[in-house]
């Protein structure tokens, strides 16, 4: 008999029911697959550990972290990281591919879903929607008149970070009239013009836009990327909005700007500390919108990351090239035997 592969998926990608919250169709592929047997993993588990690595050839991760200590062990089994998700700053990407372990993730699957949350963060800091609704529930519809929303024809959106996401959220924001401008070094100038937008230094986005929104990947080079310095240079009348990853934005920086008066108001599905801390300034904070990290979470996002993230699972222990390799350069090594 043919010893087959065994996949793990982490814990948390289930529901409160115990079933997956991108639906029951993405695993069909795995059900399918017929040198594969899976299986969630025992337990929920903050960090994949030697153990799992030992147990398994492939993981399917949510928010687990996999260090170097995982892969550190002879008995090392463990051949593929599947990310659900773009982000893969949780994964020690060197590490794996010292060990030979391919990472992968679900790049295509996010662009739409987090540029829409992009826009919904937008409209409602513009129209100050969370405000309104808070004045309707508390009997406070007279303050109406003093808490006029700001219209957005003619101002100016800023994406710091024009991969795959800022660039959708630059393609649909175009509908509102915003003037579009984006700060990121590896961006082509020709790619945002035909957007309609104009590449600028980050300094220059802080100072014009009326609206920000950090869509850029987190890595040592982003990390802190917008703090004290970069707030001091927005318009008091600004907006400012992060949907990519909480480390790319000094949080105590974003906290002494608001108390400062130094933006109007921000929002934020991401933070420094998952989940948030319960005294985070943020959340009393009445000018500010916070959700957790999933804002952007809808049936039609799971599913299209799960598919993209199993897929990559089925093709490379198959012998084949997944779409979405993080660490190329691991293609090539004995371990995986990849066409």
């Amino acid at each position: 008999m043919v010893a087959k592969y065994k996949v793990g998926l982490t814990r948390d990608i289930l529901d409160s029911t115990g079933r997956p919250a991108f639906g029951a169709a993405a695993l069909k592929m795995l059900d399918d697959a017929p040198d594969i047997d899976w299986e969630y993993l025992p337990a929920k588990v903050a960090e994949i550990g030697p153990d799992e690595a030992a147990a398994y050839d492939a993981i399917y991760v949510n928010t687990p972290r996999v260090t170097a200590a995982a892969v550190a062990r002879a008995d090392c089994r463990l051949k593929v990281v599947a990310r659900h998700g773009v982000g893969y700053d949780s994964v020690d990407v060197a590490a794996m591919t010292a060990a030979g372990v391919l990472v992968t993730n679900t790049p295509a699957a996010m662009p739409r879903p987090v540029a829409t949350i992009a826009l919904t963060f937008i409209l409602a800091l513009a129209g100050k929607l969370v405000l309104k609704d808070r004045l309707t529930r508390s009997g406070r519809w007279h303050e109406r008149m003093d808490n006029m929303g700001t219209g957005l024809t003619g101002r100016t959106l800023g994406v710091i970070g024009a991969g795959r996401i800022g660039k959708e959220l630059l393609r649909m924001a175009r509908t509102f009239d915003l003037k579009l401008i984006a700060a990121d070094p590896y961006a082509s100038s020709v790619e945002l013009g035909y957007l309609g937008a104009r590449k600028v230094d980050l300094d220059t986005l802080m100072a014009e836009s009326d609206f920000i929104v950090v869509a850029a990947l987190l890595d040592e080079g982003t990390r802190h990327l917008v703090g004290a310095k970069q707030f001091a240079r927005m318009k008091p009348s600004a907006c400012f909005i992060n949907v990519a990853r909480g480390p790319i934005v000094d949080e105590k920086a974003l906290i002494e700007a608001l108390r400062e008066g130094r933006m109007a108001a921000a929002a934020t599905d991401v933070f420094e500390q998952e989940p948030v801390d319960p005294a985070n300034p943020l959340l009393t904070m009445d000018n500010v919108i916070v959700t957790p990290h999933s804002l952007c979470w809808t049936d039609e996002c799971f599913h299209n990351m799960a598919s993209i993230g199993l897929a990559s699972i089925v093709d490379a222990l198959s012998g084949k090239r997944p779409e979405f390799v993080v660490n190329r350069e691991v293609l090539s090594h004995s371990r995986l035997g990849l066409a």
